[in-house]
Parts: C-alpha cells; structure tokens; sequence
C-alpha cells in the first residue's frame, strides 16, 4: 500500500519559515517525480513545485520561485520543502504528490495534477500574525 504522509505544516507568523516533508511508504521514491501543490479556501488547488525523479532537477512557480526550495533524500524516501519569506497569501493545506517516472528518461517533472498517481493527506499551512 502507497502513502504518502506531510508533515511540518502549522501556524508561522509573516516573514517565518517553516520545513515540510514527504516521506513515503509502499514504493521507492527513486522512480517517481514530486510535486507540492497547494490549495487555499475557495481557490482551486495550485501546483508551485516540483522535482525530477533522475537528476533532481526542480522546478518553482513565479509565486515561490526564490522562496521555496524543494529537495530529496532517496535515502530516507522522503521529499522536503523549506519555505521561508513566508506570507499571509502562503496560507493553504499543502499536498505532496508522486508521479512514477523512469529515471533514464531524464524527463522534467510538471505540475499537471492528473499526471500524479498518488497524493498526501494534506498538512495545513497558516500564515497569521
């Protein structure tokens, strides 16, 4: 049984950081890309980052790019996301989500929702002064 479990979310005040991981269950990491999503009250569920399953190259959207870092350790099967500069509009329950990719296809990751095979519970971000 695949699961993925978030963790490190809760309430930070503006301009904090904060760390979540993805660790992973029931298959190796190694052959699958990830993906952190986000969704927010009202609004639709927004992909901002993600990471290859070969070479760990990553990618952010403008509304993260400089502040969130995603990263892997393939070792402990588990993804982390250091945010910091954090700011109200941060504010969401954040999803980690895999996408089994052959590594030898060197194939960079997107951030289609329907590309992804198995999602997080959620872990609640609040950013509140």
């Amino acid at each position: 049984q695949v699961q993925l479990v978030e963790s490190g979310g809760g309430l930070v005040q503006p301009w904090g950081s904060l760390r979540l991981s993805c660790a992973a269950s029931g298959v190796s990491l190694d052959y699958y890309a990830i993906g952190w999503f986000r969704q927010a009250p009202g609004k639709e569920r927004e992909g901002f980052s993600c990471i290859s399953s070969s070479d760990g190259s990553a990618y952010s959207s403008h509304s993260v790019k400089g502040r969130f870092t995603i990263s892997r350790d393939n070792a402990k099967n588990t993804v982390y996301l250091q945010m910091k500069s954090l700011k109200p509009e941060d504010t969401a329950v954040y999803y980690c989500a895999a996408e089994g990719v052959d590594p030898s296809l060197f194939r960079l990751c997107v951030l289609l929702p329907y590309e992804y095979d198995y999602w997080g519970q959620g872990t609640q971000v609040t950013v509140s002064s």
